[in-house]
């Protein structure tokens, strides 16, 4: 079945038709058919295990449909691998970006294919000047000569188109591509993705961010637990949010950022944060610092911290945790002064972080679940002796288990292979096994998809009712505003304003996130 608005055949690049995957026992696609049409934007969408990753490696030649059939350009399409997807026009840039570091942008373009002249060496004034071309393109303006390394990830991802429009393809797949972008490298990227749509070059589009979706999509495909949701169609103007995650998630969209009508009371002060200042890194002058932030937290309340990419938020974090060095300030723990030198010193005190980033910085990805859930905790599941028992620490992760209502196959399956949803729940679990004082959780619904963003909502205020104080970082004003009892803006390093939650709204929030606080208090 092809999605239900009519095209003419002659517009349709790809066609799927009935694919199914199985993987023993499991089926991660099931009768799923959709089509991708010449110089236009398809958002593929969906939450984590809707089967959208199985579907993108099948196009892209990593692993072959159990049944179905695929044809691309009016042609039989069943690639042996992806070097033969990329010959064939398709081409897939993925979350992690597939570039060589060491080499420079022209080798990175042409890696595998260097031009050669005479005697068959590398014609390398040929390899910079159509590299230059080329990446003129995207919009990037730099010497092909220039190492990757010294480029940013918004420039690393243009390369990676770049080398994509060099192989001649018809049909790019970006995988998350906005993920680590700023605001700014968004619209930008966006705007590359309209210009390679003008080009006549098909786009599939797969992302959580709904809004930009909505943005640049002309029509979306919605898979759920591995079967076809339905099709969205652009007329005459954005596809809306709200019958996006309907279809996403089989229930409406006013259920995920729904406040919860029973709340905590808060308790007293927790935590306490005055004139707090960080050192300049002198091998990162730009990077941000603290410039004497003062805060409260208090004991069973949520606060939520709201701040533009660049305020200070993540710094805030890192300062308490002891991951950064403070130059000045003091920050004060029931009453009692305290100086974290280093995260195990926090951790000590009863703070638990929950970072950003939670593959580079949360995860051990090579690990079980069990091994991760227990890490932060190993002197609670051991002996007299200094000897692990096992089954301790294996009944107190059934209960965090049932408690958070963790999906997993087994205590050993490695936690990469979780969605990002219950990986966050089993770095929950890690922290709430320690039974901390304070926890702060920086973005804690990143790459989390939408059905499972109002889970972590609601364990978050649990967790509130059990008298933790919680600090949450988000990006996602409509979160900030559903989970927070409080609220802090911050911009460049400094706090611009407070307010409870329930007073808020976003363009209160925009306005304080905007401004400096002596700005904000004069407006």
């Amino acid at each position: 079945m092809s999605s239900p608005d009519s095209a003419g055949e002659a517009d349709v690049l790809l066609s799927v038709e009935g694919l199914t995957k199985h993987f023993a026992g499991v089926t991660a696609l099931s009768d799923v058919s959709l089509d991708v049409r010449r110089g236009e934007v398809l958002g593929l969408l969906g939450e984590n295990g809707a089967g959208k990753s199985t579907l993108l490696k099948i196009l892209s030649g990593v692993q072959p449909p159990s049944s179905g059939r695929i044809v691309f350009d009016g042609g039989e399409f069943s690639p042996s691998d992806p070097n033969d997807a990329k010959q064939r026009g398709i081409v897939t840039i993925y979350q992690e970006l597939s570039l060589v570091p060491t080499l420079t942008v022209a080798e990175n373009i042409f890696i595998g294919r260097a031009p050669l002249g005479p005697f068959g060496l590398v014609n390398w004034r040929r390899m910079e000047r159509e590299s230059r071309a080329i990446i003129a393109r995207v919009g990037l303006n730099i010497d092909p000569k220039t190492p990757v390394s010294a480029l940013s990830v918004a420039e690393q991802q243009l390369v990676e188109i770049a080398r994509a429009l060099s192989l001649r393809s018809r049909l790019i797949i970006m995988d998350e591509p906005t993920s680590a972008l700023t605001e700014t490298e968004v619209q930008r990227l966006l705007s590359i993705m309209d210009r390679l749509r003008q080009d006549g070059v098909a786009v599939m589009f797969v992302t959580h961010r709904l809004e930009e979706a909505s943005a640049i999509c002309d029509r979306m495909t919605v898979l759920r637990d591995g079967r076809l949701a339905g099709h969205l169609t652009r007329e005459g103007r954005p596809i809306g949010i709200p019958s996006i995650i309907e279809r996403m998630v089989g229930r409406a969209a006013s259920e995920l950022y729904s406040r919860p009508s029973e709340r905590n009371n808060a308790g007293d002060v927790r935590l306490s944060v005055r004139g707090l200042r960080t050192v300049r890194d002198p091998e990162a002058p730009h990077a941000i610092v603290l410039e004497g932030v003062d805060l409260d937290l208090r004991a069973g309340e949520i606060l939520g911290i709201a701040g533009l990419v660049g305020s200070g938020r993540t710094e805030l974090a890192r300062a308490i945790f002891g991951a950064d060095r403070i130059a000045a300030g003091t920050i004060s723990l029931d009453g009692v002064p305290i100086v974290p030198a280093s995260p195990a010193d926090a951790i000590e005190l009863g703070i638990g972080l929950v970072p950003e980033d939670r593959k580079q910085q949360a995860i051990f990805a090579a690990l079980g679940i069990l091994n991760n859930f227990s890490i932060a905790t190993l002197g609670t599941y051991s002996n007299g002796l200094g000897f692990m028992t096992e089954r301790r620490e294996r009944e107190a992760l059934a209960s965090y288990k049932k408690m958070l209502a963790i999906r997993m196959a087994s205590p050993e399956q490695a936690i990469e292979g979780l969605s990002g949803g219950n990986q966050q729940k089993v770095i929950l679990a890690r922290w709430l096994a320690r039974d901390p004082k304070v926890l702060i959780v920086d973005e804690p619904t990143r790459g989390v998809d939408v059905g499972a963003k109002a889970e972590v909502h609601q364990i978050l205020v649990q967790l509130a009712a059990r008298g933790i104080a919680i600090m949450m970082i988000s990006s996602e004003l409509p979160e900030v505003l559903a989970v927070s009892d409080r609220i802090v803006t911050m911009r460049r390093g400094r706090v611009t304003g407070e307010m409870p939650a329930i007073d808020a709204n976003e363009e209160k929030l925009m306005a304080l996130m905007a401004l400096d606080r002596i700005q904000a208090e004069e407006a």
